[in-house]
């Protein structure tokens, strides 16, 4: 948008006195210029700004240019043409608004709806309030609309946009807009547009430490910002009595750390001299004493609640009075096997009526308080919540860059105010509800109403210089080859799975969980693929970067440690090669969920016989071999009513000690008799044939029914063959598969490669989660697993130990995955050593 100055005379003057030209005021520094006939575009001689001339004065000119071909003839100058009605004062566009500069008093023509903007002449930042705009300048008669016209630079700003190109103006240029305290940040910092259009409330708060801070100037006037209006909201109490909190959604390199601490040195200051500070790694205890001490705040203790036991944190043992509790998000759940718990711990030390800092840094977290239908609360949200009902009075803030991606993420901010008791939604479920239907607008709406209210900013660094490109890494020949017969397997292994479920005994077919896992796994091996397909590219991209003089940052989804893990315990410490996570996990698939029929358990042997007619008996007790209960002769009296008492129990007595023998069916006493353990009769010795004259053992058997047991173990033993024949070949068939797994060429896990390729472990630093590697012998054959932390440097304090090595520059080339790299900052400290440009390398899937 060109801008122009107050309007000069009328034109008819300016021409009058210049008949081979033209007269025009200097947008820039107001300076009367003379132009020669047909000149049209021009720049300044004192402030050699370029212009161009207005339109009614362009075509004056042009009329005479073509009036005046040469310059030795005289001519008599056309008359010109009358004016248009309704013609704007040069120098003011119709379709914007003229305001004055607060500054220079210069005329401005402002595009409606621009909230800020910056005086071209005096370089002032203004802001327009808009609804007062009538108080300065009197009504006037509309203007004819402009004629319409193609706008050619819109036209390839939209083709740009839709290709993925520049965007429009998604972010402004921030500084506070109504405080000055501290010296500019470092860096260029901007908001986004729809934030910037909203201004905070007035600052009332008087910093304690605000001289400090300036002498010092160990906090930009952004952070000092933070720290006023969070201060400023935590003396206010939302309508169901507890205090007010505040969100701090600034984005990496602005410095939430230091505001932190800003903010437990300024509470120190008022009395408040118990924190709690939760975040997501144990390892960033360290990175909060350093900003700690940055601020001048070295008198503060901070202690790691995972290095102290589960006793009272201010009783003599521990002698924790004062000062910071560190703590991660998993320490926050954590018990111990007395059932004493952390959150007791810390409700116990923090007492009654606690009112210091409570700071949840990196909070998203806690994000799953509110899951989707069908999913459990986390324990991590649960505690967030109840360590915050629990301590009422505490000062809470919330500290995140992406801690409202959605508004489902917003449930654990309960002392934001956004709902509850005096506000316009009951309770959180209603909340969600009603910005759910809203989108994406209703959720920057309730941004912009948070910033209004005082309880929310939201800053990140400027992308300015910084070039972002989507480099497509082609596939090679190699590559190609082993995806093509990666695929070729998976779909083979799919029929041969169809295949062996057939043979299952069981009555039910294969699982549905065997299809989930399959499909699972199936897309965890081809995502580990497109991953390796990635790594020729990225290693040429940081080792051309390398070259350039640049540091290289590579960022990883996934470490591939469990598969790692898994091969050293079933392989060894030493292995031919770097692992293969695709392979490892075909390997476990196919190991753990291929359907092998049961394997049957052969009966041999006489201890198998006899075991089978022992199960017989005790299934069939007092049946004989037809089916038929054992019917025993009874004595009964003939007469004499008085001795059927005696009789019964004479006949009781006789039940007792005589049976009859199944052969002879003649009486004798039960213990001289042969009882069959399977079919449960009862002979004489003498009956059978041949006759027994040997003594028998406890669980002897007739000779009937051993034909029908080994009759049965016959068919028992065909049949547990065919079983056993089935078994076999499908377990021939799961180890050809298993050996074709192992024989396919596929690529070696991610990480390592590229650790090995850019020179190693000595020449890369790794901030990861893993606790163990796999390193090149020094031969060049073979690797060795070998733990990441040495004698000298805990695990704890690995990564922070490559971070140092990265930024002092002794490394130029760092990897960091998700996991590991949570709180890490390697572009923000100028104090470091390495300060040349960075090169990112992000491999998404």
């Amino acid at each position: 948008m060109q801008q122009h100055q107050p309007p000069p005379v009328p034109l008819q003057s300016q021409t009058a006195g210049t008949p081979g030209g033209v007269q025009v005021r200097c947008a820039g520094c107001a300076k009367i210029l003379t132009l020669d006939a047909g000149v049209t575009e021009f720049a300044c001689d004192d402030c050699q700004l370029p212009q161009m001339l207005p339109p009614e004065l362009m075509t004056r000119a042009q009329a005479h240019a073509q009036a005046h071909p040469g310059p030795n003839k005289a001519r008599t100058p056309p008359p010109l043409p009358p004016p248009p009605p309704h013609v704007a004062p040069h120098g003011v566009d119709p379709s914007k608004i003229q305001i004055p500069c607060a500054n220079c008093k210069a005329i401005l023509n402002v595009p409606h709806g621009l909230a800020r903007f910056r005086c071209p002449q005096c370089q002032v930042d203004l802001a327009v309030d808009v609804s007062k705009l009538q108080q300065f300048f009197p009504p006037r008669l509309p203007l004819p609309p402009p004629p319409e016209e193609v706008n050619e630079v819109a036209i390839e700003v939209e083709r740009e946009e839709d290709e993925g190109g520049m965007a429009g103006e998604t972010f402004m240029d921030y500084r506070p807009p109504k405080l000055s305290i501290g010296p500019p940040h470092p860096d260029p910092v901007v908001e986004t547009s729809s934030l910037s259009a909203v201004q905070p409330p007035e600052p009332t708060y008087d910093l304690k430490i605000k001289d400090d801070l300036e002498n010092k100037k160990a906090l930009s006037c952004l952070q000092i910002e933070t720290l006023v209006y969070a201060c400023q909201r935590h003396l206010q109490h939302l309508p169901s009595g507890e205090r007010a909190g505040f969100f701090v959604g600034d984005g990496a390199g602005v410095g939430k750390g230091r505001t932190i601490a800003g903010l437990i040195w300024e509470n120190w200051h008022r009395g408040m001299k118990k924190a709690v500070w939760v975040s997501v790694g144990s390892d960033l205890k360290f990175d909060a004493r350093r900003d700690l001490d940055d601020v001048g705040a070295t008198c503060i203790e901070v202690h790691a609640l995972n290095k102290l036991p589960y006793s009272k944190l201010d009783s003599k043992s521990v002698g924790v009075k004062e000062g910071v509790i560190f703590l991660t998000y998993s320490s926050l759940i954590a018990s111990s096997e007395r059932g004493r718990s952390r959150m007791g711990q810390l409700v116990q030390w923090c007492g009654p009526g606690f009112n210091g800092l409570i700071i949840f840094d990196e909070c998203h977290k806690a994000k799953n308080l509110v899951p989707e239908s069908g999913s459990q609360p986390t324990r991590t949200g649960e505690a967030v919540l109840e360590i915050q009902a629990k301590l009422p009075e505490a000062r809470v803030i919330y500290c995140s860059a992406t801690g409202a991606s959605e508004p489902r993420n917003l449930g654990y901010m309960v002392r934001l105010g956004l709902w509850g008791p005096g506000t316009s939604f009951a309770d959180f479920r209603e909340f969600l509800g009603a910005i759910e239907k809203g989108g994406v607008g209703a959720l920057e709406l309730v941004a912009m109403d948070m910033k209004a209210r005082g309880m929310y900013v939201c800053r990140t660094l400027s992308y300015k210089g910084a070039e972002f490109e989507v480099v497509e890494a082609p596939l090679e020949a190699e590559m190609m080859d082993m995806y093509k017969k990666a695929a070729e397997f998976w779909t083979e292994l799919r029929q041969d799975i169809l295949t062996a479920s057939q043979f299952l005994t069981n009555e039910k077919p294969i699982s549905s969980q065997v299809w989930r896992l399959y499909w699972a796994s199936h897309q965890r091996f081809f995502r580990h693929m497109c991953m390796s397909a990635k790594v020729p590219a990225a290693v040429r991209l940081a080792k051309q970067a390398l070259m350039d003089g640049k540091c290289v940052v590579i960022g990883l989804q996934s470490t591939g440690e469990a598969r790692t893990e898994e091969a050293v315990t079933k392989y060894g410490l030493e292995l031919d090669d770097f692992i293969s996570g695709p392979r490892e996990l075909l390997l476990k698939f196919v190991e753990e969920n291929y359907p092998l029929p049961e394997k049957p358990e052969p009966l041999e042997g006489e201890d198998n016989v006899k075991e089978l007619q022992r199960k017989r008996h005790s299934a069939t007790p007092g049946v004989s071999m037809k089916g038929r209960v054992r019917k025993v002769a009874k004595w009964k009296p003939a007469s004499d009513e008085d001795s059927e008492t005696d009789s019964a129990q004479e006949s009781t007595e006789s039940d007792d000690e005589f049976q009859i023998c199944e052969i002879c069916q003649s009486e004798e006493e039960r213990k001289k008799l042969l009882h069959c353990s399977c079919c449960g009769q009862l002979v004489h010795a003498a009956c059978l044939i041949p006759p027994v004259t040997d003594e028998v053992s406890v669980d002897w058997s007739c000779h009937s029914c051993k034909e029908k047991t080994e009759e049965f173990l016959k068919r028992r033993q065909e049949y547990i063959a065919v079983l056993t024949k089935m078994y076999e070949e499908a377990l021939a068939r799961k180890l050809n598969i298993l050996e074709i797994v192992r024989s396919l060429d596929l690529p070696n896990n991610p990480l390592d490669d590229i650790i090995d390729q850019l020179g190693g472990p000595d020449n890369v630093a790794e901030m990861t989660g893993r606790r163990g590697m796999l390193v090149r012998a020094s031969g060049g054959k073979g690797v060795t697993y070998q733990a990441r932390n040495t004698k000298e440097i805990s695990m704890e304090m690995v990564n922070m130990h490559e971070k140092q090595l990265f930024m002092e520059g002794k490394k130029l080339v760092a990897i960091i995955s998700e996991a590991g790299s949570a709180g890490v900052s390697l572009q923000a400290d100028r104090r470091a050593t390495n300060q040349v440009c960075l090169y990112f390398i992000e491999l998404i899937f």
